[in-house]
């Protein structure tokens, strides 16, 4: 054990994964963990931090957002006139510079994450070919644990396997491309739709059933095919979805046929407020919530977990694997626009996007994102997020946090929006009021619980140390956006609101076993296709000099 010996005495603490809501009790790290309580009445610790009065929640996970990849690093040079009006982040003894804006540089979303008490965060979507860039970009975002979901909806030997019914084939180029890529979990961005979107001007898919040029296969047998291939190779967190035609009226139903798709494995669908949407033929007069549907299929379903993608008030840069939707949502808006097509494997859009509170598509969005944590009966099956910076910047959790603890505070602030948003979604006759507890659950202990992280989310004895502590408010939006502490990895890197260190942190990701005779089958359909050779596709182990294997 370690010479140094760090002891939290006292606090109020929550730690749903081992059932603790709330009590008061110390907690002892060293080594970078949780460490059974010591005993010995003349022990001295080499530091104690007084809890007294305080609030203990372990570190915050964002299981989905966007922080890293070519994608991310191209939004940043669309938006320079965000970069001239947003405050900077100045440079201490301890951290780097860095610029603000809704895509924040690498130093400061490292520094802005655990300053609001998050350890880990996982980006949600980078293309196979994007894997190195991505964890370089990973090696210079500090502070934080992060992983990231590997794109594979639209990925041609997918497709292949799929249409010549080798299911076997299809599990093990998953397994060979998350250990190629050193991915976290496998990603589906609107399955088909973004190949169909290659191949054909303003091309698309509009449901589950419609066959993909080329490939002669659906929708509903890419997610039906890789959700099978996850959990057949027992990875920690399963196939994460992002659901055909999102953000367009009527969508709901495509929702529903996609949670009915997975057939009873395990699947997470992301950002689920894009498509939840009732109406039809772009109408703005039609649009509505149809989140009661969906929710009840979810509070029905033991194999089903969602993130909301909460939509916030404010400007915001919109970026997705969904090159469709970009293309969309730039002409809807008027804005600028950038796409790409990644060789075999994906398509990417980035468009700037303002949400307004008078707007009543807006104002429904963000209704029906408040809906869906208000509508899911369990808390472990429903996470805090917002997509970003999709549907908002992460720096709002602590208003959304607000939003949920305090239903006065909810009903003042729908006062203020579009009218017809009563009529329209059921938020203002919803009376619930998140406990700390369900806070902690939805933005901690869920997210390691639906990734498979043993060690994170919960203060249990051998898990990770990574831990925040507020000082209590009655505005929890006051009390969450500047914790008192934050601990990670047994350090101290908050103090006071002030960064006393910014380690690299952890890179997580699998590495599922796999036939590795389809490797010689793989290499020549890469020497066929690709505009890279084989042998210099896979990111080698240098790359993730504080990298780390999760197994199931």
């Amino acid at each position: 054990m370690s010479d140094f010996i760090l002891k939290i005495e006292g606090g109020q603490v929550h730690d749903p994964l081992n059932g603790i809501d709330g009590q008061v009790m110390d907690l002892w790290i060293a080594d970078g963990k949780i460490i059974p309580p010591i005993t010995d009445p003349g022990f001295r610790p080499s530091q104690i931090v007084d809890g007294s009065g305080l609030i203990v929640m372990p570190g915050g996970i964002d299981m989905h957002c966007h922080i890293a990849g070519p994608k991310v690093n191209t939004a940043r040079k669309m938006r320079p006139e965000e970069k001239r009006k947003s405050a900077p982040v100045h440079r201490t003894e301890f951290t780097h510079s860095g610029t603000m804006g809704s895509v924040p540089s690498t130093f400061a979303t490292g520094y802005k994450y655990v300053g609001l008490g998050y350890t880990t965060a996982f980006d949600a979507a980078i293309p196979p070919l994007s894997a190195r860039h991505a964890h370089e970009e990973f090696a210079d975002t500090p502070c934080l644990n992060k992983g990231f979901y590997v794109l594979m909806g639209n990925n041609h030997y997918v497709m292949k396997s799929i249409r010549e019914s080798e299911p076997e084939k299809l599990k093990s180029f998953l397994g060979w491309m998350l250990n190629a890529t050193k991915a976290f979990a496998p990603k589906i961005v609107n399955p088909g739709g973004v190949e169909v979107w290659k191949n054909l001007p303003s091309g698309n898919v509009s449901g589950l059933d419609e066959k993909v040029n080329l490939y002669d296969v659906t929708p509903r047998q890419i997610i039906r095919g890789l959700a099978q291939a996850a959990n057949e190779l027992q990875l920690p967190h399963p196939v994460h979805i992002h659901c055909n035609q999102l953000g367009m009226p009527g969508n709901w139903e495509t929702t529903l046929e996609t949670m009915k798709a997975l057939e009873g494995h395990r699947g997470h669908l992301t950002h689920i407020q894009f498509h939840s949407y009732g109406g039809g033929d772009g109408d703005e007069n039609t649009f509505n919530s149809k989140v009661t549907h969906l929710a009840d299929y979810i509070n029905e379903h033991d194999n089903l977990t969602v993130d909301v993608g909460q939509v916030m008030f404010g400007e915001t840069t919109s970026m997705t694997g969904d090159g469709p939707l970009g293309y969309f949502l730039a002409n809807l808006y008027g804005t600028k626009w950038f796409s790409a097509d990644t060789e075999m494997e994906s398509g990417c859009g980035i468009a700037p996007i303002r949400y307004r509170n008078k707007s009543l598509v807006h104002t429904l969005q963000w209704a029906i994102g408040l809906e869906w944590y208000l509508l899911v009966t369990d808390p472990w099956k429903v996470v805090m997020s917002t997509d970003h910076p999709n549907g908002g910047s992460f720096l709002a959790y602590p208003q959304i946090i607000r939003l949920l603890m305090d239903r006065t505070y909810r009903q003042d602030v729908l006062r203020t929006v579009h009218p017809e948003v009563r009529q329209r979604s059921l938020l203002g006759e919803l009376n619930r009021e998140y406990t700390l507890n369900e806070i902690c659950i939805i933005t901690r202990s869920g997210p390691a619980k639906i990734l498979g992280l043993k060690n994170k989310g919960h203060l249990g004895v051998g898990a990770d140390a990574d831990l925040t502590i507020y000082t209590p408010n009655e505005n929890k939006e006051t009390m969450f956006e500047l914790p008192r502490m934050v601990i990670a990895g047994g350090e101290i890197l908050v103090d006071q609101g002030d960064i006393r260190k910014s380690p690299v942190g952890k890179t997580l990701h699998v590495s599922p076993n796999y036939d590795v005779s389809i490797e010689k089958e793989i290499g020549e359909w890469f020497e066929q296709f690709y505009s890279i050779q084989f042998r210099n596709y896979p990111v080698s182990d240098e790359y993730l000099p504080n990298g780390e294997c999760v197994t199931m």
